[in-house]
């Protein structure tokens, strides 16, 4: 039985244990340098730091790219209010420029209105005698509606109140039948051009007259008449 045993064991493959080389040479044979061999106690020291070193760089990238947007926003803050005054500038040059350009050709339309108004006083004494009839009075008609069509205003009507601003009076009357300065004659048409005023109208003006109090114990005349034509 023991001989049977140690037959089984012998024919059992043995155990093989892989092979490490190690290489110990103190020369390194590519490059012909001295090794330089730390000691087995300073190794785990040299690998402890791993364990408890700083932010990798991985890390402090992040860290950049996270502070960096504060000045990032800080800049685009700055140049958005510059663009906004931009913006706000250029409006009020525009706004400007138009109202400079409506000035000018306003102006110019007046200019050309205002050498027109001779030839309007023409149309308007033909009407009153009598001879602006015909073809004559259609062209005048048209004349005057496209200048009025442009802006061009006339003033100065009887019973309008006496205005010295677009108002020259010429004449000057009382009368107890106006409670004020009022024009009762109108010698010479007046023009405005939008707010412009082109030729101030020539006018007689009559002003206000108060009449006698009646003495005490008297009656007026005319209830005197009346009586006296009942009787």
């Amino acid at each position: 039985m023991t001989g049977r045993h140690s037959n089984e064991i012998d024919e059992q493959e043995p155990v093989t244990e892989p092979l490490v080389v190690r290489d110990r040479r103190k020369i390194d044979p590519e490059t012909g340098q001295v090794r330089t061999q730390p000691e087995a106690s300073e190794a785990p020291a040299a690998e402890a730091p791993a364990a408890h070193a700083g932010p990798s760089l991985g890390e402090s990238i992040v860290d950049d790219a996270v502070a960096a947007p504060s000045e990032v926003e800080k800049e685009l803050a700055e140049r958005t209010a510059d663009l906004q005054r931009l913006q706000a500038e250029f409006a009020n040059y525009r706004k400007r420029v138009d109202r400079d350009r409506e000035a000018v050709v306003s102006a110019a339309k007046a200019s050309v209105v205002n050498e027109l108004l001779p030839l309007l006083d023409d149309f308007e004494r033909a009407e009153q005698h009598g001879d602006l009839t015909g073809a004559f009075k259609a062209v005048a008609d048209k004349l005057v509606a496209s200048l009025q069509r442009i802006g061009l205003e006339p003033f100065g009507a009887e019973g309008e109140p006496f205005d010295p601003s677009v108002h020259e009076a010429v004449q000057h009357n009382t009368s107890p039948e106006v409670s004020g300065p009022t024009v009762t004659t109108v010698l010479r048409r007046g023009y405005r051009f939008g707010d412009r005023t082109l030729r101030a109208a020539l006018v007689g003006v009559t002003d206000h007259e108060p009449g006698e109090a009646p003495v005490e114990g008297e009656l007026p005349v005319e209830q005197l008449s009346d009586e006296n034509a009942q009787q």
